[in-house]
């Protein structure tokens, strides 16, 4: 850095008004020295870092422009203000000999990956680190002038569901030409600027010469303790056609296929998080609790993945994928359970131990038709089948109770979902949009307990014996409908009205039953004692909504109001509850535009919440081996409001991004469980709920690009504030956490490259009778470094204290990995040596918080794994 100089200055036309966004290209004469490149801000300013002594042929470029050229030696910081010509509009002869390694244009950044890749990258992920303004995570998950990417295409086109995941871990580096950028995005061009879109996208392009080649690479290895991998990604790329195949067998703990991943495929993040209880009703079922899963003490993961996009003509595309995933999993976790009520405080030490077989496979088939540039028709039909099953251990011991379980799990769910979408522009002021679905749900856990002592006694109606196994058969079938019809009504450029009517038509159908299994063959069926339930349920949502949106200055303002009519209506036994409500939910919208890469926004939103059906049903249903549940038929919704402001800069001329925002959630009524609890053992009811309970969230999201170093700072927190009921006692309580990352990078082209970072995440947990601070931090550490040209070297370290100050309990484990690959320049060969969790630390750490129940959780981990791969690039 002490060897930069400072060229900058200001770029404008005849008239002295700024160029923004104007390419400024510095080509050194002397070739061993690399090209600098700058682009102007919004005032036109530019700054070129150039090597000192260095003499240079610089460059300015803009749209509509003469091309500035001019020769500069570097020997002290200086200011030159520069200034440039139309062009005439008579056509030149165009000879194109260098690509702008960065354009900018409205919503879209275009980089040219050659300009910022050394030729040893592997995958995609390597070649995103290294442009400017994008980051990647361990996992795969891509950020962009400080957003989430939410949808990876390659030339144009969705790869495979969009998710970034399989594409920066999967698609070769050397197969990538361009990389775009496009915030904003809307697949249907016409429909921009009218369905509000935070979507950011990345778009792909490929070298010309794989845009119609097979490519990819097959890896292989095998390590001590038998351990293996085996990971083939082969891709097929035409104009017409494309074929992506992902392959991966291992018994090394790489899991192909993550809740994350599984949000995705249900619509994603972003889409489900406006719908609250779409959103939760994944979280919570029980394929999820599978997924969840991602530490382990074995592993066998086996997955396949499958894409097909025909172009059928020029209007028509179909694009199929089928996703399949089998793994088999052994956990084990102790955890420390302390117990808050108006009686005392109760610890639990729980030992849990579980092998899993699982497996799943989801398959769309999409046909996407666009008869001309104002219509646009998408058939989707969707298939989701699960099988998982499990045997495990539960010992649990506590005061006046040391109780040992064998438990089976059996999960099998199927998924079919129909939908079309269809959208016309009539004309510039009208635009329709349509879309329909119906869906076709069948969900059946099983679950058996067998213990040699009595449990939860005076809840279970159990038959004395000498061993007891208690099963649970639960089946819940859905069938729903959809319809969303939306009028968009352009009155001119500044003023939009759009009118939505809709309806969901929903029907379900829930039973459950629980039965002693008698050492003589005998059933001791507890539906005599009140257990076992069959519920008939319906749930109708007509509603009509109006939106007005206008641009004045630099503001953009929507503001809604939308009127629902909800009927909610439950048969059981002899028992029929009908509920209805009218209500007028609001929404606003408010964003200020201050430049193209500064933004400040407000939203403010109501929603209701309406029970599930296990919280509807009137009969007992057991709820694990320590707990037993009661619903209430006539529940009613809950509601809460949410309000949130999001500050968002981006600068490619500084090198900087910043994200910073809140969100405060109040919830004016809600569903709660009242429970009664006796030792560990609980009994849960529920309760309409209108005390108000307050959440506030604060993110905040830093980073800097000086010359090669990459500086960032990121910080979120959360106070919330909520009521248990336990024991007939009401009382509030508060929780708190902080969590804090500042992060050192280089980018270095000929040394060392390293990582450096330390986290830090203080938690309050603050109840009636006591309170409960946690502190995690984490220090890391990362080495990526090429030298002789073929070898590269790969390490990671992690040091993470947890300490638990109500308990006195303070645990420090490191854990580090590394890799050291080889491969010969222009050879398809390459060969790496792999080690993992090289402490072979055992046990990770963690916490949670529930209303009355805080988690102290130790989980296994796999052990040290050495390993040699051997690749082959087509």
């Amino acid at each position: 850095m002490a060897q930069n100089v400072v060229l900058s200055g200001v770029v404008s036309d005849s008239t002295n008004t700024p160029l923004v966004n104007a390419n400024i290209l510095a080509f050194p004469k002397n070739t061993d020295e690399s090209t600098q490149f700058a682009i102007t801000n919004d005032k036109g300013e530019y700054v070129l870092r150039l090597e000192k002594e260095v003499a240079y042929s610089i460059e300015v470029s803009y749209l509509g422009y003469q091309k500035l050229v001019f020769e500069h030696t570097a020997t002290q910081d200086e200011t030159k203000n520069l200034m440039m010509l139309p062009r005439n509009n008579e056509l030149d002869e165009v000879v194109l000999e260098y690509k702008i390694p960065i354009e900018v244009k409205e919503d879209t950044i275009t980089y040219q990956t050659d300009a910022f890749v050394t030729g040893e990258e592997r995958k995609l992920r390597e070649v995103l680190k290294k442009l400017p303004g994008i980051e990647v995570d361990r996992e795969g998950n891509v950020t962009a002038q400080g957003k989430k990417v939410t949808k990876v295409l390659v030339e144009d086109k969705t790869f495979f569901t969009g998710n970034s995941k399989l594409a920066v871990n999967n698609i070769p580096a050397d197969a990538v030409d361009q990389v775009q950028v496009l915030d904003n995005y809307n697949k249907i061009g016409f429909l921009k600027g009218l369905q509000d879109s935070d979507e950011l996208a990345l778009n792909i392009k490929l070298k010309e010469d794989k845009k119609k080649f097979a490519f990819g690479d097959m890896e292989a290895g095998g390590g001590v303790k038998d351990r293996y991998l085996v990971h083939p990604n082969l891709f097929y790329y035409s104009p017409k056609t494309n074929i992506n195949f992902i392959g991966d067998l291992n018994n090394i703990g790489i899991k192909s296929f993550t809740f994350s991943d599984y949000l995705e495929f249900n619509g994603g993040f972003g889409k489900l998080i406006g719908d609250i209880g779409g959103y939760f009703a994944l979280s919570r079922d029980d394929f999820s609790q599978f997924l969840n899963n991602t530490d382990f003490r074995a592993n066998t993961n086996r997955f396949g993945a499958f894409n097909l996009r025909q172009s059928v003509s020029s209007k028509t595309d179909i694009n199929s994928y089928v996703l399949a995933n089998g793994s088999s999993t052994q956990t084990a976790t102790n955890t420390l359970n302390i117990y808050n009520n108006s009686d005392g405080i109760l610890n639990e030490n729980r030992t849990e131990e579980n092998d899993f077989d699982n497996f799943f496979l989801i398959g769309k088939a999409t046909v996407e038709h666009e008869p001309n540039r104002d219509e646009n028709v998408t058939l989707n039909s969707f298939v989701k089948l699960t099988e998982n099953t499990g045997q495990g251990s539960i010992l649990t011991q506590s005061e006046n109770q040391n109780t040992f379980f064998n438990t089976l799990q059996d999960v099998s769910a199927l998924e079919l979902k129909q939908n079309v979408e269809y959208s016309k522009r009539f004309s510039r002021a009208q635009t329709l949009s349509l879309e329909a679905s119906v869906v076709f749900q069948q969900n059946r856990p099983n679950s058996t307990w067998e213990t040699d002592q009595l449990f939860l006694p005076g809840l279970l109606p159990l038959e004395e014996d000498n061993s007891y196994q208690v099963v649970q058969q639960k089946e819940a079938q859905t069938t729903s409908f959809d319809l969303v019809l939306k009028d968009y009504w352009v009155l001119n450029n500044f003023n939009h009205i759009y009118t939505t009517f809709g309806t969901n038509f929903r029907f379900d159908d829930f039973t459950s039953a629980e039965t002693q299994q008698l050492s003589d063959g005998t059933v001791n069926n507890f539906s005599d004692n009140g257990f076992g339930n069959q519920i008939d349920y319906r749930f109708n949502d007509a509603f009509l909504g109006l939106e007005y949106k206008f641009l004045t200055g630099i503001f953009t303002v929507k503001s809604g109001l939308f009127y629902h009519n909800y009927i909610w209506d439950n048969d059981q036994e002899e028992l029929s509850t009908t509920n209805s409500t009218q209500v007028l939910l609001p929404a606003f919208n408010a964003e200020a535009e201050f430049n193209s890469s500064e933004k400040l926004r407000f939203q403010y939103k109501q929603q209701l919440q309406f029970p599930s059906m296990e919280q509807l049903g009137a009969n007992f249903m057991l709820g694990g081996f320590n707990a037993v549940r009661l619903g209430l038929p006539n529940l009613q919704n809950g509601r809460t409001h949410t309000y949130s402001l999001n500050y968002y800069k981006f600068s490619l001329f500084r090198g900087l991004n910043l994200n910073a925002g809140l969100t405060y959630n109040q919830r004016t009524q809600s569903i709660k469980n009242a429970t009664i609890l006796e030792g560990i053992n609980q009994f849960v009811t529920y309760t309409m709920f209108n005390q108000p309970e307050n959440s506030l969230n604060a993110n905040f999201r830093f980073g800097k690009r000086i010359n090669n170093v990459k500086l960032s700072l990121e910080s979120r927190g959360s106070y919330n504030e909520f009521f248990q009921l336990v024991n007939d006692n009401v009382s509030k309580n508060l929780s708190r956490s902080i969590s804090a990352t500042g992060k050192m990078e280089t980018l270095f082209e000929n040394w060392p490259n390293v990582e450096l970072g330390y986290t830090i995440s203080p938690s309050v947990y603050t109840t009636a009778l006591n309170k409960n601070t946690f502190t995690n931090s984490t220090f890391f550490a990362n080495l990526d470094y090429v030298f002789f040209n073929d070898f590269h070297l790969k390490t990671d370290f992690e040091r993470i204290e947890f300490v638990n100050q109500g308990q006195n309990l303070r645990n420090v484990f490191g854990v580090a990995n590394a890799s050291l690959f080889y491969q010969k320049e222009d050879s398809p060969w390459g060969f790496e040596i792999l080690m993992n969790n090289l402490f072979n630390v055992r046990f990770k750490r963690e916490n949670s918080f529930s209303d009355f129940l805080i988690r102290d959780q130790s989980t296994a981990i796999l052990p040290r794994i050495v390993m040699f791969k051997i690749s082959y690039k087509l």
